[in-house]
């Protein structure tokens, strides 16, 4: 029997109908044929050794990554005043910095720093995760329209005022996020979780919400005003403070353990909801647990920088490539790869055009382009 043609998009890359990966997700899949002509698993596979020590070296090299771009800027710092400026925030016996130079250091580089890397952890594991979910390979972390809730409510405080005494620009964004994943879930409701389902209705309800963010965009006259939102909507890590690190930090955190809990469930459901379904996997519990942690995880990242596209899309497919398609080895080290990604790509939004800074989303853009075209060529669709 001829194999039956792939479609592009419907499974991650390496998952196919292989076997061995198959088998390491319920026992009794191990007496079940191979699928005629599937494909087998392109990643490498590695010991758990050899995977341990590259998280290993990935962890310096975030930590370096870090260091490293905090003293980057308009203004270069030197390793010495960073290490001050942190000595004194942890009682040690140094000398102070001047205040407008402690100020630069622990008020802006530092949170900058920090956040980018949060951010570009949390954008990679949702998108790994929603790549899975909806087994399409194109799925990111604004596929279920909340990207464009989140630009709404942030346009519509910044525009017309509505809620700006009671909240901030970053709580707007995360109330219009929410407001769209949950226009998004009543429209499912009726017809269920199915996959193609979940793409259709989060690009339907994102379009809604697009059409919404032009139009009060339009009816604004003020030319500075809409000029400071399109920066805003292409993601910028320029308005980083510790509190939105922080909460960043702690969303990252709760998400990714709840998403690495359903490891053996993404696993199944990557070979379709009828096969996940024969291994035992409640296949509509574990898809709303994880749309809703995502939305809420995307919402956060949304709110605190903006929307910074094509993290969460090539991110995951380079991480696949090199460690393999178990979701429990995946989403960890997509996580320190998201982060290391745009701790740089933001460290190449200040300097490119230095002195003038460009949206982090912008630089994502240009660079993911070429690197997802990569992707396609290496799985053979271009």
């Amino acid at each position: 029997m001829p194999a039956e043609p792939r479609v592009f998009g419907d499974v991650p890359d390496g998952l196919g109908e292989d076997r061995t990966t198959a088998s390491l997700l319920h026992p009794s899949a191990r007496s079940r044929p191979v699928a005629e002509g599937a494909a087998p698993v392109s990643a490498p596979r590695r010991s758990g050794l050899s995977l341990a020590a590259l998280f290993l070296l990935g962890t310096v090299a975030l930590a370096a990554s870090v260091a490293v771009s905090a003293r980057i800027g308009v203004s270069d710092l030197g390793y010495g005043e960073i290490g001050r400026a942190l000595g004194v925030r942890l009682g040690l016996p140094v000398e102070p910095l001047p205040g407008l130079v402690d100020s630069l250091v622990w008020d802006l580089r530092l949170p900058r720093v920090l956040l980018a890397a949060v951010v570009g952890a949390m954008l990679a594991v949702c998108g790994t995760v929603l790549q899975a979910v909806t087994r399409n390979a194109l799925a990111d972390p604004y596929l279920l329209g909340v990207s464009s809730g989140a630009s709404t409510g942030a346009v519509l405080l910044v525009v017309l005022g509505v809620g700006a005494a009671q909240v901030g620009i970053t709580g707007a964004a995360f109330a219009g996020g929410l407001a769209s994943f949950g226009m998004l879930m009543l429209l499912l409701r009726r017809d269920g979780l199915d996959s193609a389902r979940i793409v259709l209705t989060g690009v339907i309800v994102g379009q809604l919400f697009s059409a919404i963010t032009s139009m009060v965009l339009m009816a604004s006259a003020d030319a500075e005003t809409n000029r400071a939102i399109t920066h805003w909507l292409l993601g910028s890590m320029a308005s980083a403070r510790w509190d939105t690190v922080v909460i960043c930090a702690l969303a990252t955190a709760v998400g990714l353990a709840v998403m690495w809990s359903f490891s053996t469930a993404l696993d199944g459901m990557s070979f379709g909801a009828d096969t996940a379904a024969s291994l035992g996997i409640d296949v509509r519990t574990t898809r709303l647990v994880l749309l809703v942690v995502t939305a809420l995880v995307t919402s956060a990242a949304v709110a605190s920088v903006g929307a910074v596209g094509f993290v969460g899309l090539i991110v995951p497919h380079g991480v696949r490539f090199v460690v393999g398609p178990l979701h429990r080895v995946l989403l960890p080290f997509a996580a320190l790869t998201g982060a290391i990604f745009l701790v740089w790509t933001d460290v190449l939004a200040r300097i490119v055009f230095s002195p003038q800074e460009i949206p982090v989303g912008a630089v994502t853009a240009l660079l993911g382009v070429p690197l997802f075209l990569l992707v396609l060529r290496r799985r053979g669709e271009l």
